[in-house]
């Protein structure tokens, strides 16, 4: 069993943030427990990240951010944590490990899960010239050809948004799911091309620049940007709900618009709340509730004098 004065859930662009935040206090045993996995894994350029105008990779990030993070003294340990709870006035979290961690203070950047079918040549695309965020992404895409890939009316809508960046717009409803009647006409109305068909595949050349699809009846429509949005998105609020956090309809977890706590000694950060889903945000959401953390933690020792 181990035990520290934080512990941060997620390894991700906002749980790296708040360690390096928490690690240059100095004052703080700072434990970052991460799985490994995460949107920022499957991102090949960030084209949106101050000084990184030529992009930069999810993978690159995480890797100077956690030597950045390790350097001020913050311990890593891969695991996941599927169970938390309170033991006096600890947290406790368990992992699939078969380890137990306790904490004063816990910060939950678990963030969510994109839902992605399982296209043969999608994943290579993700985050090199296929996207799935319009406020991140939307200019990668201006008065580009572009296909959009999802489902019924969470691709309708994500079309809609689209349009206003390039008029070559393709979107192909892959599932097949319905869509309302207006949504048809507003589409239709604005120039989006519309067709229901399973994709068999997305064609690429090297490094994951997109060149178009083929549909399971034998048609290629070339592309030269792709979006996907097939709706479904899985929110990792599990730990959040078991420590006590409100959990909202859409399974995002409230916290006090300040500091972002959520419930006693609990702050989250990231795509877990209720905000923008981007990389910048998580990153500024991971600095503040780490701030939040520290004064927490300096409440603590006072009173324990």
């Amino acid at each position: 069993m181990r035990e520290v004065d934080c512990i941060i859930v997620g390894g991700g662009l906002a749980g790296l943030q708040a360690a390096i935040q928490l690690g240059r206090y100095s004052a703080h045993q700072v434990l970052v427990i991460d799985a490994g996995e995460g949107r920022s894994t499957l991102c090949r350029t960030y084209h949106n990240i101050l000084g990184f105008p030529d992009g930069v990779s999810g993978e690159e990030l995480r890797a100077r951010g956690r030597m950045q993070a390790e350097r001020t003294g913050v311990s890593f340990e891969k695991d996941r944590i599927v169970k938390a709870g309170r033991h006096g006035e600890k947290i406790q979290l368990f992992g699939t490990s078969g380890a137990e961690y306790r904490s004063k203070t816990v910060l939950l950047a678990t963030g969510l899960s994109d839902r992605v079918p399982d296209i043969p040549g999608l994943t290579p695309t993700l985050g090199r010239t296929v996207y799935v965020c319009p406020d991140c992404d939307g200019y990668e895409i201006q008065d580009q050809r572009t296909v959009l890939l999802g489902s019924g009316e969470a691709g309708a809508n994500m079309a809609m948004i689209l349009i206003q960046r390039t008029n070559d717009l393709l979107y192909i409803n892959h599932e097949q799911a319905p869509i309302s009647a207006e949504l048809h006409r507003s589409m239709k109305e604005a120039g989006v091309r519309y067709l229901e068909a399973a994709v068999q595949e997305v064609q690429q050349i090297e490094d994951g620049h997109i060149t178009g699809v083929l549909t399971e009846d034998g048609q290629i429509f070339e592309s030269e940007r792709g979006f996907i949005a097939f709706g479904g998105n899985r929110v990792h609020y599990e730990l959040a709900e078991q420590l006590g956090a409100v959990i909202a309809d859409n399974k995002h977890v409230e916290a006090d618009p300040r500091s972002l706590q959520a419930a006693n000694n609990v702050w989250i950060a990231g795509d877990l709340g209720l905000h923008a889903e981007q990389a910048t945000v998580a990153m500024g959401e991971g600095s503040i509730a780490a701030i939040w953390i520290h004064k927490a933690l300096q409440q603590m020792t006072k009173d324990s004098r």
